[in-house]
């Protein structure tokens, strides 16, 4: 009768320290990230320039915007490059219900899933959010002038590069998801057909409406959701 119930604190203390680490992780990436809050602002500006040439700067209205952008950028750039801690974390929380050959190759899928995540953030970066910020800039005309605001701007550049690292994590979620016993391995080969359209919709939200952006991001996911099958596939197979 007492089995269960101190496993069940095993896990929690386990989880509450995971969750720590991750958490420490973060805060020493935020810290990193605003004492060179003013390099990586500029380079979070440059998709604007490059969209935009003649616009020279960004502003702010209010005393303190400056002071809670940057904060804001260093928390979200902060997230960001602890990511692989995230993974690591989370991965070894599930160790416990994998195989000795599982385990083995535990650091090839953490590598595997921070490339993963550092590409998508890259794409968003280099490839959508020029795209995305010429279709919003392109309502400019004669009687109406973009002036955009450096906290909202950087804001928006930050957690685009976020969201599309994390939809790039989709095989990496999906072998989560099989090795802890949510799905069953042949699920997201089985419902396939439901989740391609979900997919299209995820691309479309995180391209702002944008067909062509929505177009660059489609066929990426479609391609990781298969190479998920494929993983899971392989982790399902006899050692």
């Amino acid at each position: 009768m007492t089995a269960e119930p101190t496993l069940l604190q095993s896990h929690l203390r386990e989880l509450r320290h995971r969750v720590s680490v991750v958490c420490l992780a973060i805060l020493v990436g935020s810290i990193v990230a605003y004492i060179f809050s003013e390099p990586i602002s500029r380079f979070f500006m440059a998709p604007l320039f490059v969209s935009r040439p003649e616009a020279v700067s960004l502003i702010y209205t209010n005393l303190t915007e400056a002071f809670i952008a940057y904060l804001k950028l260093s928390v979200l750039v902060g997230i960001i490059f602890s990511f692989p801690v995230l993974l690591y974390e989370t991965w070894m929380f599930v160790a416990p219900g994998l195989t000795g050959r599982e385990k083995r190759v535990m650091f090839l899928v953490i590598f595997w899933a921070s490339l993963l995540f550092a590409g998508g953030a890259a794409f968003a970066y280099f490839v959508v959010l020029p795209k995305m910020l010429s279709f919003f800039l392109g309502f400019a005309n004669e009687n109406l002038e973009p002036l955009p605001k450096m906290g909202g701007y950087l804001t928006f550049v930050a957690r685009t590069s976020l969201a599309f690292g994390l939809a790039f994590e989709i095989p990496f979620l999906m072998v989560v998801a099989s090795k802890t016993g949510l799905v069953a391995p042949a699920y997201f080969r089985e419902q396939r057909k439901y989740y391609y359209p979900g997919l299209l919709a995820l691309a479309l939200l995180l391209s702002a409406g944008d067909l062509m952006a929505t177009l660059l991001l489609a066929f990426p996911l479609a391609g990781l959701y298969e190479a998920g099958i494929l993983v899971i596939r392989a982790f399902s197979s006899p050692a």
